[in-house]
């Protein structure tokens, strides 16, 4: 009996104390989990300042050479070290343009066929073919522009652009001089091709999230398809499509090789989108292993700079708008 009284607190507290041995594992894995999350928060932010730090260090002596200027100036010639970055600046934002309208309409309209018209059948032929265009290389877009599409567009498209709006006071300045197959156009062209997936992809994904029971709904009160889409979807997934137009903007900013190939390389600014011109990747591209001296090399790190910075401005105006597109659907 006394050896029976002994044993017994001894195993009532077994059990506690193996579940605060358990706690204390637990405990222990949780700061752990935590503190590698915030140290790889901290990591990509110090990356990221990292960057921007290089950057603007490279770029100093051109920034404090040529100031405002810098910006501001069209003329590049490395002989006689003007360098400004209006013409790279130009060719950059205009083949984005070019190609966000071309691939968002043609994206949408590919994802609401695959969600909403596309028979089963076709459904993941279809599916499958947009995205295995993501999968190829730029390199090999470049090349299939250079050889193939240029020469194409200037025996087709181009000659007609150039008679058909050349009686037309502002599409004949857009649209004036020689089919040079290679330009502003045929880069943005190419661009558009490039972009075409990730807008599809995100924009079908989307899509997919629209609850059933609000179309059927809808085609229970004696809407059309087209109204369903216009009424139902679009505004269901609003937020989702900005960041799909967004996320290519992104990829047709940066594009580098791609358009090297297509653009012309040419540093100047011109009316015609059917001229050559050049992009602020492209320049980097063709120049940066050919520079000498330390001004000609801080150009291009400042052209990297100015990338950078117009990348953020997008982003920026992305997440606001996204903000903005939240509040509106919680109110």
């Amino acid at each position: 009996m006394t050896d029976a009284s002994l044993q017994a607190p001894t195993l009532l507290l077994q059990p506690d104390a193996a579940r605060a041995g358990r706690l204390r594992s637990f405990r222990l894995k949780d700061n752990v989990f935590r503190h590698l999350t915030r140290a790889s928060a901290v990591t990509v932010l110090g990356i990221l300042g990292g960057v921007i730090l290089a950057l603007v260090i490279g770029a100093w002596l051109a920034l404090s050479t040529f100031g405002i200027d810098f910006f501001t100036t069209e003329s590049w010639n490395p002989v006689t070290e003007k360098f400004g970055a209006l013409a790279p600046i130009y060719g950059t934002l205009a083949t984005s343009l070019i190609a966000m309208l071309i691939a968002v309409p043609v994206g949408l309209g590919i994802a609401i066929f695959l969600t909403e018209l596309c028979p089963p059948v076709l459904r993941r032929p279809v599916g499958v073919a947009i995205e295995l265009l993501a999968g190829i290389p730029s390199i090999i877009y470049g090349i299939w522009g250079l050889f193939v599409f240029a020469p194409f567009l200037q025996a087709t498209l181009q000659p007609f652009l150039i008679t058909t709006f050349g009686s037309v006071p502002v599409l004949s300045t857009i649209f004036a001089g020689p089919p040079y197959g290679i330009g502003i156009l045929t880069a943005g062209l190419i661009l558009a091709i490039m972009v075409l997936p990730f807008v599809t992809s995100v924009s079908r994904d989307v899509f997919e999230t629209v609850p059933a029971v609000l179309k059927e709904a809808a085609y229970g009160i004696g809407c059309t398809r087209w109204e369903v889409i216009r009424r139902i979807v679009i505004p269901y997934t609003r937020v989702g499509l900005v960041g799909g137009v967004m996320l290519g903007l992104g990829r047709a900013l940066g594009e580098t090789m791609a358009v090297t190939f297509v653009i012309g390389n040419a540093h100047r600014i011109s009316g015609s989108i059917l001229a050559p011109g050049t992009t602020i990747s492209a320049s980097i591209a063709n120049e940066f292993t050919e520079a000498v001296g330390d001004l000609y090399t801080s150009s291009l790190i400042a052209l990297g700079l100015i990338l950078f910075i117009i990348t953020f401005i997008v982003l920026a105006i992305a997440r606001l708008m996204l903000l903005r597109l939240e509040r509106q659907q919680g109110s």
